[in-house]
């Protein structure tokens, strides 16, 4: 058998040389590039290369074409059926090279002059799981429904983009729209985005988002907001954002309008009438009888109208004790009665007014307040007096009922 290969090479030394200089069969690597792994790893990067290198091998996986000139490489690349990573990042590129192949896991074109992503770009990359086109000049971005369909990470910051791209491939978990000159979100652009963890959206022309925008990013962690021109004056637009912000479990960076934050901060609590002080009658948390401080009225010389958004008709049922605690669902505990007889009480009445409160089957122990601690089979009376002008003595005196019970309501 040895002998017989001598005389073949013998016969035919033009055989023999043809083989040294085919490198995709010998495996030799371009003399411009370093290879690894078998020569199925080349790097490529910052070799001023204006064309692809002869001798890559067709079964390469991963590339790095990076830091050259590259201008063109449509058509150039669709041989290489395995590979995986593509890196023709800080090229001259003006659009993403056609007909690339499907086989793509991973791909940065960042820092080139590509000015549209069409959708055929991007068409059949069903298995592309890292984009990146940021840092280009990108204006337009298509993409077409379904496709991507295995993208997680979509990088386009640094861009010129106006408009949050449509069509976005619902398994995103990262996605990178910074330094942008971004102004609005479309109706239902983010509405299959419920695996996104994270979204950047600072350094971008953002006045307000449109409401339920972010309804469906359940799955978010951080979000980035701040550098944007945020109209926190105008408080019908900006509202949902500020709303959605505090109610999200996502980590907001940047957080626009902090004092409309504030605001809204204090208008979660039930609104209590003009003239009272009292931490109970709060929708968030749980706050006990003791925290009542004072019930104090206001005294002024000029007729105080009572505003009717304090003048409910919701019932409730209670039974005060010393332990007796309130959370969120008693926002139907409104400290005002209702008075039908008339709209207009005069401000001497008003601070010469005693609240009274008939427990039954209780007993409330506070340091404010004034009244028998000995229970009783039938309802007690518990009397605040507060505000009391000098010339009490002179005044008509007026009062004022509540009563609570464990089973019966009572409407006010």
């Amino acid at each position: 058998m040895a002998l017989m290969e001598y005389q073949i090479l013998k016969m035919s030394p033009s055989l023999f040389i043809l083989l040294l200089l085919t490198p995709g069969i010998l495996c030799i690597c371009p003399l411009q590039c370093i290879c690894t792994e078998r020569h199925r790893h080349v790097d490529c990067s910052g070799r001023n290369l204006t064309t692809l290198p002869s001798g890559l091998q067709e079964n390469i996986i991963h590339l790095n074409l990076s830091y050259n000139h590259f201008t063109d490489l449509h058509n150039q690349l669709t041989q290489y059926t395995n590979l995986r990573t593509l890196d023709i990042s800080n090229n001259r590129l003006e659009s993403l090279p056609a007909q690339l192949p499907r086989s793509l896991w991973n791909m940065s074109a960042a820092n080139n002059n590509i000015k549209l992503l069409e959708k055929s770009d991007t068409a059949y990359q069903w298995n592309l799981k890292y984009l990146d086109v940021s840092k280009n000049m990108l204006e337009k971005v298509v993409l077409i429904k379904n496709t991507l369909r295995s993208l997680e990470v979509l990088n386009l910051s640094s861009n010129k983009l106006w408009t949050v791209p449509t069509n976005m491939p619902s398994k995103l978990h990262i996605v990178d729209l910074s330094h942008n000159s971004l102004t609005q979100i479309l109706p239902g652009t983010l509405i299959n985005l419920t695996n996104l963890t994270h979204l950047y959206l600072h350094n971008n022309k953002f006045t307000f988002i449109p409401d339920q925008a972010f309804n469906q990013l359940l799955q978010l962690q951080e979000i980035t907001l701040y550098n944007n021109r945020w109209s926190c004056d105008h408080q019908q637009n900006i509202t949902y954002l500020l709303k959605w912000m505090m109610e999200t479990k996502a980590h907001v960076i940047g957080t626009p309008c902090s004092s409309q934050i504030s605001s809204l901060k204090e208008h979660s609590i039930y609104p209590t009438p003009p003239g009272f002080t009292s931490s109970l009658f709060t929708l968030s948390g749980i706050q006990t009888v003791d925290t009542i401080n004072s019930l104090s009225m206001v005294t002024q010389s000029k007729v105080t109208k009572i505003p009717k958004q304090y003048r409910t008709k919701e019932t409730f049922g209670a039974t005060l004790s010393k332990d007796t605690t309130f959370t969120s669902t008693d926002k139907a505990f409104v400290p005002y009665p209702e008075d039908t007889s008339t709209e207009m009480i005069n401000s001497h009445e008003a601070a010469a007014a005693t609240l009274t409160i008939h427990l039954q089957d209780g007993m409330v122990t506070n340091t404010s307040l004034t009244s028998s601690t000995k229970s009783s089979p039938t309802p007690m009376t518990l009397g605040i007096t507060s505000g009391m002008p000098n010339n009490f003595s002179e005044m008509p005196q007026q009062s004022t009922t509540l009563t609570l019970r464990r089973e019966e309501t009572t409407t006010m």
